[in-house]
């Protein structure tokens, strides 16, 4: 997509598999995997996934022989917790803008995703490891509340936790299988190495951030202390709805995308899974599996951006668990909610009715049952 739109795919002509974020861009690494187990064998795979171990510090355990109990087979209901940063760098608390779960039920082949808007207002948890006495906040700051390590420094791995534990509390998810971190800026090597992504824009969408060349936009003199809402002027990178095949810097900035969107950050959301779905489609097309050069060099990149705690279990072994996910019936769903105020302050948002029934059939693993029954919930165009 260069200039306007970069390459528009012809929906008369044959298509061929997409291959174009958790998980997913968790979901589409673990599947690179999964196939490319094939073509390379396990040992090789395993010395460019150990990389993103997190040594259990994301959700709380730890891998065999540290002294713990083994851990379980890898067996469904699965719930998967990740999260996308932007982090600056290790001085600056991590805020997570994008929340995502991935349950895949008892049958382990699907995959259903939903979003935890970013600014929903929520209880956050005590930590004890920062002294956190807990309160309500948006619950993109949990990370932030519990990533204090003393020194002025801050580790994404230890607020991980207490957004896992927030979440927890949110939904009723007692525990997660995975967790994973995505750090957007190591993110964007991934879809380089993949060769950008083929997916649908199916609203018009501006640009806050780049120009139409991917150039940054200019800020104004006056917003340089971060103080404006809107800090850029300039030309705006236009995405027009259509399906394209979008560069890497076009994919990932289409996806931040929330400024002058109908429904701001749920529409935001809905592109990000839209994103995942399309991501980890094309990791299982043919010339990504079959090709060990492309493959590898997709992991090796995972490096730098996907952390990941499999409760035990490695990269490897989660590939493999999942080898007979289908990418075709992943299912994006939305929850909707609306603003909280007090005394005529936003304070963030909450969560539209009936999201606690749908949190319960997550719990009891009856979330297809549940979406026959409520269609509301479903994303139709992702």
């Amino acid at each position: 997509m260069r200039g306007e739109v970069g390459d528009r795919v012809d929906k008369s002509a044959k298509r061929a598999p997409l291959w174009a974020r958790l998980s997913a861009v968790f979901g589409a690494v673990l599947m690179a995997a999964s196939g490319g187990v094939l073509v390379t064998g396990s040992a090789l795979l395993s010395k460019y996934t150990d990389s993103l171990d997190a040594d259990g510090r994301l959700i709380g355990s730890g891998a065999p022989g540290d002294g713990r109990t083994a851990p379980a087979d890898i067996k469904g209901p699965l719930n998967i917790l990740m999260a996308g940063i932007d982090p600056r760098d290790d001085h600056s608390p991590p805020l997570s803008d994008s929340i995502i779960v991935a349950h895949i039920p008892a049958g382990m082949n699907q995959v259903y995703m939903f979003s935890i808007p970013r600014d929903l207002y929520v209880d956050i948890p005590p930590f004890e490891p920062t002294g956190f006495g807990g309160g309500k906040s948006k619950i993109n700051a949990a990370m932030s509340y519990g990533s204090s390590v003393g020194g002025g420094r801050h580790d994404v791995k230890q607020g991980f936790q207490l957004l896992a534990r927030t979440v927890s509390l949110l939904t009723g998810i007692d525990d997660f299988q995975a967790g994973a971190i995505i750090n957007f800026g190591g993110f964007k090597q991934i879809v380089e190495a993949m060769g950008g992504v083929t997916m649908t824009v199916d609203m018009p969408v501006r640009s806050e951030h780049l120009q139409p060349d991917g150039t940054p936009r200019h800020r104004r003199p006056e917003c340089a202390d971060n103080s404006c809402a809107h800090p850029y002027i300039g030309p705006q990178k236009m995405y027009p709805p259509g399906r394209y095949h979008l560069a890497a810097w076009e994919a990932l900035d289409y996806v931040r995308q929330r400024y002058g969107l109908p429904n701001s950050d749920y529409d935001r959301q809905r592109h990000q899974q839209q994103f995942i779905k399309a991501m980890a489609k094309q990791a299982m097309s043919k010339g990504v599996v079959s090709d060990p050069a492309r493959m590898l060099k997709i992991l090796d990149s995972a490096g730098d951006a996907l952390t990941f705690d499999g409760n035990g279990h490695g990269v490897l072994d989660w590939a493999l668990a999942l080898r007979n996910l289908n990418t075709d019936s992943m299912i994006s769903v939305k929850l909707t909610g609306d603003g909280a105020y007090e005394g005529g302050r936003y304070l963030g948002e909450t969560l539209a009715p009936g999201s606690e029934e749908f949190f319960a059939a997550v719990r009891e693993d009856r979330i297809q049952e549940f979406l026959l029954a409520h269609p509301e919930f479903v994303n139709k165009n992702s």
